[in-house]
């Protein structure tokens, strides 16, 4: 069986430590510069874990023997039914005899809706869906096993306590309480090093249910693990994860073993806080990323490298266009350049307000916090909130637009002729969040957002949602980014009565089916307030990043008793709220998409639209005199003046510059009135007219042209 010989495995283990560390030393994986190296002896803890496991596993070893067999169907997606054995089928035979490629490419089951693991036997007939790694819970349960790999590695290191360990967009991380100093970058490859002995050994993982005096006895030592014990777990039982030498509190499911991982890395580490409480111990954060195969690591790390030279914070700096400063924390200061690329998306989302049949509004940055008590935000969010106490009241800065749209719509008595009431807003949020997350314009504390909410009637909802997913494609489109749809339906903890969350959702479905795009469900992951439609929006590195929402909100118009007459004689009716955005916050998108385009910015966006060169000196009052045309009428153009460089100097710094026009001038254009236009890829485009420069620049810039310098 799975655990047999383990405990002489780990003694053999803790025993060899100096030696094999002591061989891996001369090997590649050298952590030469880091005094990091394999306890010997482990702590005890881990053989204290270990017999108490092996002890109650047999006991469940002996319940499983003495259950009734009985034949089961077992239904795969195609509709062909396997017939198969309660307690004894398990996901991987059934893929086994389908093909044994197929079992071996399979990360985990899907039995009856719920991941189970593959060699956990089925219990009754079932709907069985056998999911790969390019699969999203694929590959989920993929980084949650390897995020147990690095949690026995950090164990066989450092010896600490580990607190959560779950996968995360983009890799996995694991928290530990460790006193004893603090995680070095030096560290890595020691880590490594284990981490390729785990994958190597193929350590089975081994699933177990235990009772809460049974994982109180087991994580005696561990303050954490107690916690979460006694404050989150509210069932008789709860299961347990076995791999080699380390036992964690886990829900599963896993990969097969450790060596399904072929390929991972150790990525950055960080210090972090007890459940992100910064009045909490402070822990030790590594992150890590993994795949089945060698060349999707290779591939990931290239796009690693891509991605720091992409980094919106070194563009951001080269470019002269924002920085953030310590006496300020988490609020950015864009500079001319960066303000005319957020002035410039807040316009074009303006414009399509205007045709969309939006109204634009400007409310309050400071409310009583009663308004917060009414909508339910002071319940749900108020330590994300900035507040302050004025004239013996408390008040808070908006972390959010829709409670004061609700005053807006209740300032006066409203007609069903006035519904759909779309309500627009840009107003300055704030969000305290903590200093720790804050990255560059991807989590700030004060932002932005093309910010809208929809009063309709709930006969309009339908016809308002395809109206928000036509919007969205349309400016997606601009950008040239995809898209995926996601509907995510009530959490544990939510506001309002379960028919009303029950008609929302429904609402959602039916809008999704009518939009045409393919979609996915998203269980539980719903704002407290209501379902919501998350979209996923995939950049030219193909990272992902949540921008754009729609959410249902029947709960904010019961809450602020929002009522409109109805067309029936002396009745009211109470109005359906529709949260949307579709950029989100303006500076995670400016963010996003400086990365998109590596700081090559498209022209209609463009702080460096044009720059104008003398060939000479003499020319000089000519090249202002275009510059200012092209001021003028709207375009962010410069001179180049520098008499200390060569012509092709200056159009070489144009380049790197990223200007996207490129217009030189001599004697011959002076006297024509003309310009030599080149651009920053170096396509010559010829001499051209002052007006016809200016004619084309308007038809790009209107047009949103993605190769405006091609198509000039």
């Amino acid at each position: 069986m799975a655990d047999v010989g383990m405990e002489k495995k780990v003694e053999d283990l803790t025993l060899n430590n100096s030696k094999s560390a002591g061989k891996k030393s001369k090997g590649k994986g050298d952590s030469a510069g880091s005094s990091l190296k394999e306890l010997n002896p482990w702590p005890q803890y881990i053989h204290d874990r270990i017999a108490l496991f092996d002890e109650l596993h047999a006991a469940y070893k002996d319940k499983v023997a003495s259950y009734s067999r009985s034949p089961i169907k077992v239904t795969l997606p195609d509709g062909k039914v396997v017939e198969g054995t309660s307690w004894e089928t398990t996901p991987y035979e059934v893929a086994r005899g389908i093909s044994q490629g197929l079992a071996d490419n399979t990360v985990v089951a899907k039995v009856n809706g719920v991941l189970w693991d593959l060699d956990r036997p089925l219990e009754a007939d079932t709907e069985l869906k056998l999911l790969k790694f390019d699969d999203e819970e694929g590959e989920y349960v993929f980084r949650h096993s390897t995020a147990h790999m690095l949690g026995e590695a950090m164990e066989r290191c450092y010896g600490g306590c580990l607190c959560y360990g779950p996968p995360v967009e983009g890799g996995f991380y694991y928290d530990m309480f460790y006193d004893k100093g603090s995680v070095s970058q030096t560290d890595y490859p020691a880590l490594e090093n284990v981490m390729k002995s785990i994958a190597k050994e193929k350590q089975e993982f081994i699933r177990l249910e235990m009772t809460k005096a049974e994982l109180l006895k087991m994580f005696e030592y561990n303050e954490f693990k107690k916690r979460i014990i006694n404050e989150r777990i509210d069932t008789p039982t709860t299961t347990v994860y076995r791999c080699g030498p380390l036992i964690d509190l886990c829900r599963g499911p896993h990969v097969r073993h450790t060596g399904k991982v072929k390929a991972f890395a150790v990525t950055k580490n960080s210090a972090t806080y007890w459940e992100g409480n910064s009045e909490a111990e402070s822990l030790q954060r590594i992150y890590g990323i993994s795949f089945p195969d060698a060349k999707q690591m290779k591939e990931w790390k290239y796009l690693q490298e891509e991605a720091a030279k992409r980094d919106h914070r070194k563009i951001g700096r080269e470019q002269e266009l924002f920085f953030f400063h310590e006496l300020s924390p988490g609020s950015c200061f864009f500079l001319p350049r960066g303000a005319h690329i957020y002035n410039k998306l807040t316009e074009f989302i303006k414009k399509e307000y205007r045709k969309r049949g939006f109204q634009e509004v400007l409310t309050p940055n400071i409310y009583n916090t009663k308004l917060w008590e009414t909508s339910g935000h002071w319940q749900h969010y108020a330590e994300n909130m900035f507040s302050f106490d004025c004239e013996k009241q408390k008040y808070a800065l908006k972390p959010m637009n829709c409670p004061g749209h609700c005053l807006m719509f209740a300032n006066r008595v409203r007609s069903w002729r006035e519904l759909p009431l779309r309500l627009a807003d840009f107003g300055v949020l704030h969000r305290n969040e903590l200093s720790g997350t804050l990255h560059g314009l991807t989590r700030v504390r004060r932002f932005q957002q093309d910010d809208a909410h929809i009063f309709c009637m709930p006969e309009q909802i339908e016809s308002e949602m395809q109206g928000c997913f036509d919007f969205m494609e349309y400016v997606y489109g601009i950008f040239g980014f995809t898209f995926k749809l996601k509907l995510s339906t009530r959490p544990e903890k939510y506001l309002g009565d379960i028919e009303d969350w029950n008609k929302a959702e429904e609402s959602l479905s039916n809008s999704l089916n009518a939009s045409g795009h393919p979609w996915e469900l998203n269980p539980g992951d719903g704002a407290f307030y209501g379902p919501k439609i998350d979209i996923t929006i995939h950049d030219a590195l193909k990272r992902a990043h949540q921008c754009a929402t729609i959410q249902l909100d029947f709960q904010l118009p019961s809450r602020f008793n929002l009522q409109y007459s109805s067309d029936e004689v002396a009745v009211t009716k109470r109005p359906v709220m529709i949260h949307r955005a579709v950029l989100g916050s303006v500076e995670r998108m400016i963010a996003i998409l400086t990365e998109n385009c590596a700081g090559k910015w498209p022209f209609w966006l463009s702080p460096r639209q044009a720059i104008v060169i003398p060939i000479a000196a003499p020319l000089n009052d000519y090249a202002e005199e275009v510059k200012d045309k092209l001021h003028d009428a709207g375009y962010m153009a410069d001179v180049d003046l520098d008499a200390g460089n060569t012509l092709n100097k200056k159009v070489r710094n144009a380049q790197i510059a990223q200007y996207n026009f490129i217009l030189v001038v001599g004697e011959n254009e002076r006297q024509a009135g003309t310009v030599n236009v080149r651009t920053r890829d170096n396509k010559v485009h010829g001499e051209r007219s002052i007006d016809d420069v200016l004619t084309r620049f308007k038809h790009l810039a209107e047009t949103h042209e993605k190769d405006a310098e091609e198509k000039f």
